[in-house]
């Protein structure tokens, strides 16, 4: 009986002992899996970067590395397999061992019969099997439970935007957005937005202007509640929008982004994308109140054409027209455009500017642009300067104030005059 529970406890302690070092081995591997695997996807979608430079071999060079870490993490975890393989045996053969030399010593002495030899040995067969069966159980069970780690680590990880239990879905009646006294910083250390206050009334246009890291497209990424304002509060028709739901919220505001990303899929699924259910008619519409259907129609394969993984087998402004066109479809009562025609020609930029000063006739919208002559006929134009309301008014009343704005606005009319200015 001695030998039995001690080559048990012996067993047990080894099999968790090893187990839990092959979990820290097996860690490590997906660790290395997962870095061969960024690099592979990080090289195929920034192909063009790749070819710009000629680093198709230093890229190689990068992957065979991370796979070179990875092979070897593998091989350890395939040897250490071995090892925990090999030592559970050898516990268990060396105790059923010690065992049946025990009995066949007391059969010899006759203190045991034949039949108590073989009745001992089943035993020791009896008992070792489950061991088997347990060791393999835990193993496989821990192992499982690396693999998913990143999930559980990511399941793990709390919201930093959840809807508040007594939140009520938005009502929009008119559609006047305000922003009261709004402070908010991505890190603590370096505040973004300080102390910004604003009022949009219903139907009309505000356009957000400033220099580069002013907090422009930060109030849009705050209007659609990727983030929570630190201090202050914006609010829609007098309802705050930490007291709404996120969904109700997304659903009443179209954005016209400024980094257009698309869907590896047809330029149609895109489109479409903006309501669930659209028609194709209601698609088509929309595509020509973008200015794209002429251009889509002009494709072998019309709406069903791919658009490549991030849209790249479209130019710049294509991919805006189609990111356009999404919004339009959505037809929501409050509008945002960042920088929505910054990737266009003069032309074109000027037909999707009508377009949306068509549909923003009777709508809520906020324009955050850099270009200034997308702005002129806004209702309010809003001066940033280091996350604060420098200027405040129309268009002629910014220019005669000749300040930030005014500088602002002559210097690009100067840059405009010399692009206009044919080479010699």
């Amino acid at each position: 009986m001695v030998v039995v529970v001690t080559t048990i406890t012996i067993y047990v302690t080894y099999t968790f002992k090893v187990t839990e070092w092959r979990v820290q081995i097996r860690r490590q591997m997906n660790d290395q899996d997962t870095d061969a695997n960024q690099k592979a996807i990080d090289s195929l979608l920034n192909f063009e970067t790749v070819k710009y430079f000629s680093a198709e071999r230093r890229e190689a060079a990068r992957y065979d590395v991370a796979m070179a870490r990875y092979e070897k993490a593998a091989l350890m975890t395939s040897y250490s397999l071995a090892f925990l393989n090999f030592g559970q045996a050898f516990l268990i053969t060396l105790g059923l061992i010690l065992v049946m030399i025990m009995a066949a010593i007391g059969v010899r002495q006759g203190l045991l019969t034949v039949g108590d030899f073989v009745m001992v040995n089943a035993y020791m067969i009896q008992i070792t099997m489950p061991l088997n069966f347990l060791g393999t159980v835990y193993r496989e069970i821990r192992q499982a439970l690396v693999d998913m780690g990143e999930m559980f680590d990511l399941l793990e990880q709390p919201a930093e935007v959840v809807d508040r239990e007594s939140a009520q879905p938005l009502a929009v009646k008119g559609g006047r957005v305000t922003m009261e006294d709004v402070t908010f910083a991505y890190d603590a250390a370096r505040p973004i937005l300080k102390g910004v206050s604003l009022a949009v009334e219903p139907g009309q246009t505000l356009a957000i202007v400033g220099p580069s890291g002013s907090g422009k497209s930060t109030i849009g990424r705050l209007l659609f509640r990727f983030y929570d304002v630190t201090g202050g509060a914006m609010r829609i028709d007098g309802q705050d929008l930490r007291d709404v739901t996120q969904s109700s919220l997304r659903s009443s505001i179209g954005i016209v982004p400024q980094d257009t990303v698309l869907f590896n899929d047809s330029i149609g699924y895109n489109i479409g994308y903006g309501r669930e259910g659209a028609n194709q008619a209601e698609i088509e519409e929309a595509a020509r109140g973008a200015s794209i259907h002429g251009f889509i129609e002009s494709l072998p394969d019309q709406y069903a054409a791919k658009v490549g993984e991030r849209g790249l087998k479209l130019s710049g402004g294509e991919k805006q027209r189609v990111a356009i066109a999404p919004t339009l479809l959505k037809n929501p009562p409050l509008l945002i455009l960042d920088e929505a025609t910054s990737a266009l020609d003069s032309r074109t930029e000027s037909e999707i500017q009508a377009t949306l000063e068509r549909i923003s006739e009777r709508r809520t919208t906020i324009i955050i642009a850099h270009r200034l002559s997308t702005v002129v006929n806004a209702n309010q134009i809003i001066v940033l300067e280091a996350g604060r309301v420098a200027e405040k008014g129309t268009h002629v009343q910014l220019l005669r104030k000749n300040g930030l704005y005014a500088d602002m606005w002559a210097r690009q009319q100067s840059e405009a005059e010399e692009d206009a200015i044919p080479a010699a």
